[in-house]
């Protein structure tokens, strides 16, 4: 048939063109191939509607109603690897993403900030009482300001399933889902203008605050920062960039600039998702801490060895996240 003789050379090259694409991305064609797919593609069609009209062969009409079919989710898709989709997210997307609202996250760390400082100011130099204020009796696993610096000691040094650290296996429980909840709640209610995003990640600092007073008071301060930071490093920091996603929404509607707002709060809640997205990675690391490392390492040193660990990895991770590190290494040799 010469109608098939005619067009079977451009069927069986989009064809190969398409095992290489559909699996794996346009990204592994060669410019040749990606400027062929197009016109394959509606070469392919009008065979399809020719062998339709004519009656042709109906096996015939089967295989390019599939070809079509196929070169249509190439063309028209841009499908890329379902493999490595993951590691492209965390890899390039979340560290953009937040790199993206930087001043949101400024604003996110400073509001905690404050938080701490006004919670620490009433608790050590007004009254202890504000403690109860700030600190929910059910996370606070019987460390209050009537307890005794050994007691104190003991919550953060002794191992065991009972007394002192089986209310702290309870606190360190609470605190993760707490903690989640608040930085996913923060994230999701940016979109009251960024005051409910504000006001928690404020009340998470007046918490810390509330704590840190507690034991500088009894003068145990650095060991409950080595206690602390290791698993607080990932978990506050998850909290932060979900406030600096709610605040980056709660911006776009205040101030859209020259986009509408809805156009703004559409693209702020895009990059907001992929930021509260990759913070529940930091959030389940956190997590792994608590249970793992801060149950069974006492030593002040390697508590302080991990939160310096866990803040290195993190920061590299956000600031060369998706960064093109070749071009970098190019303009670095060229340097005089």
């Amino acid at each position: 048939m010469r109608f098939r003789r005619d067009r079977e050379g451009e069927w069986a090259e989009l064809e190969t063109i398409l095992e290489r694409a559909l699996p794996r991305g346009l990204r592994v064609l060669h410019e040749s191939e990606l400027s062929r797919l197009p016109l394959l593609y509606r070469s392919a069609i009008s065979s399809l509607s020719v062998a339709r009209k004519t009656a042709m062969d109906r096996a015939l009409v089967a295989y390019l109603e599939s070809l079509a079919s196929r070169a249509y989710l190439a063309v028209y898709t841009s499908r890329t690897a379902e493999r490595g989709a993951l590691f492209r997210f965390f890899a390039q997307g979340f560290p953009r993403a937040v790199r993206s609202m930087l001043p949101e996250l400024s604003l996110s760390i400073g509001v905690f900030a404050l938080g701490i400082l006004v919670s620490y100011g009433l608790v050590r130099w007004d009254d202890p009482e504000w403690y109860f204020a700030f600190v929910d009796p059910s996370l606070a696993g019987g460390r209050s300001p009537g307890a005794t610096t050994e007691y104190l000691r003991s919550v953060l040094y002794d191992s065991g399933d009972e007394g002192p650290t089986g209310a702290l296996s309870v606190f360190a429980s609470g605190l993760f889902y707490h903690n989640a909840s608040i930085g996913l709640t923060a994230f999701a209610l940016g979109f009251a203008a960024g005051i409910p995003t504000a006001l928690l990640v404020f009340q998470n600092g007046l918490m810390l605050g509330a704590f840190i007073a507690l034991y500088d008071d009894h003068g145990l301060l650095l060991n409950l920062l080595g206690w602390l930071l290791p698993h607080g490093v990932p978990e506050i920091g998850a909290i932060l960039l979900c406030g600096a996603g709610g605040l980056a929404m709660g911006r776009a509607m205040l101030a859209p600039g020259e986009r509408t707002t809805r156009a703004a709060l559409t693209d702020a809640g895009r990059r907001g998702a992929v930021v509260a997205a990759g913070s529940v990675l930091l959030f389940l690391v956190a997590g792994a801490v608590e249970g793992i490392f801060r149950q069974t390492v006492t030593n002040d040193g390697l508590r302080y060895a991990m939160a310096f660990f866990n803040a290195t990895w993190i920061s590299a991770w956000l600031i060369l996240g998706s960064a093109n590190l070749p071009a970098f290494a190019a303009r670095l040799r060229r340097a005089p």
